[in-house]
């Protein structure tokens, strides 16, 4: 009995000893180890309602590499851990995880973040960051073309060269500086899945890759559907069909749409009408996200040559023409 209790007793010492051990370790850590990171500075977002683990994860994929078990145990002890604030965080090489969790439960936040959505224009991206009091407006006045000079792009239209994502940057920065980083990211990206493309496409460049995933990118409502409706368009342009494709018609009558498409709109020709012009429009119809990108150049091999909506987000496809207006008698006529 004697000898259970000595065990229970040293057993008692040896945690307590470990546990001021990770403790006087966990301090140290916070208080003189600078995090491992990627960048000198790297931005990061913290989502509503993140637990301390989940903002150490989210801070890790940014390339912020804060050790998880030791944040948690730091934020929760000092009571950091119900102050965490959400919103956009900018972490600076030599930052401590003690120095991080202060910023954050201060709700130091001198990052703002923006928005450009999948599908958005780049005349719709122009007006939304010149309606941004937090961007410095440099632009006014500025030329589509002097833009694309100033950054080095050889490209004549600025359509689908700005990559539609989420961006942090500090107040005061430039409209110009965010359309960088925006043709940056867009560059990079084509050029990873161009160089990962499927043998054998009817695509003879980046670019033409980036113009079918823009029509992509407007046509479907529904993820699931974007390699199948690649896959139309690709053996479409296999055949030389025309793609017949009503974004590309929109696009091209600018301001003279008006929410609805007439008979005469799809026979009206503009370099963009994909019913009067057989192959793919001259540039892009909008910023396409990395899923219609992938798409583009991974669509689902089949036989399908028609597709139209069903109202509820996804398509209906068909292989020949009977098939098709059935579809279209099924899912357009009856609704009208």
């Amino acid at each position: 009995m004697k000898t259970l209790k000595r065990l229970l007793i040293w057993g008692s010492i040896f945690v307590l000893l470990a546990i001021a051990c990770l403790l006087v370790g966990a301090g140290y850590w916070s208080y003189r180890m600078a995090v491992p990171m990627d960048e000198p500075i790297v931005d990061y977002i913290v989502d509503q309602g993140s637990t301390p683990r989940q903002i150490a994860q989210a801070m890790d994929q940014a390339g912020v590499h804060v050790q998880p078990n030791l944040f948690v145990i730091l934020a929760r002890l000092s009571g950091r851990d119900v102050l965490l604030k959400a919103g956009a965080y900018e972490a600076v090489r030599g930052d401590t995880p003690w120095r991080l969790i202060e910023r954050m439960a201060n709700g130091d936040m001198t990052q703002v973040r923006l928005t450009f959505p999948e599908g958005w224009t780049y005349g719709q991206m122009r007006e939304a960051l010149s309606k941004r009091d937090d961007v410095r407006q440099t632009l006014d006045g500025v030329s589509d073309q002097e833009i694309l000079s100033r950054l080095g792009i050889e490209q004549s239209a600025p359509e689908g060269l700005f990559y539609p994502d989420t961006y942090v940057f500090s107040p005061g920065t430039t409209d110009f500086d965010i359309l960088r980083r925006a043709a940056k990211g867009g560059a990079q990206i084509l050029d990873e899945i161009w160089a990962n493309r499927e043998p054998d496409l009817p695509l003879r460049t980046p670019y033409e890759a980036l113009v079918l995933a823009s029509i992509i990118e407007k046509e479907t409502g529904h993820g699931d559907d974007r390699g199948r409706v690649a896959g139309v368009f690709i053996n479409r342009l296999r055949i030389g069909m025309p793609l017949q494709t009503d974004p590309t018609v929109i696009y091209g009558m600018g301001a003279a749409y008006q929410g609805r498409l007439r008979k005469k709109d799809l026979e009206t020709d503009t370099p963009w009408n994909t019913y009067t012009r057989a192959g793919l429009p001259p540039t892009p119809i909008a910023n396409p996200g990395k899923a219609s990108l992938w798409a583009a150049v991974h669509p689902e091999r089949h036989d399908y040559l028609y597709f139209v909506s069903r109202g509820d987000g996804r398509s209906e496809f068909s292989s020949n023409l009977a098939a098709h207006n059935r579809a279209v008698k099924k899912f357009i006529l009856q609704r009208k």
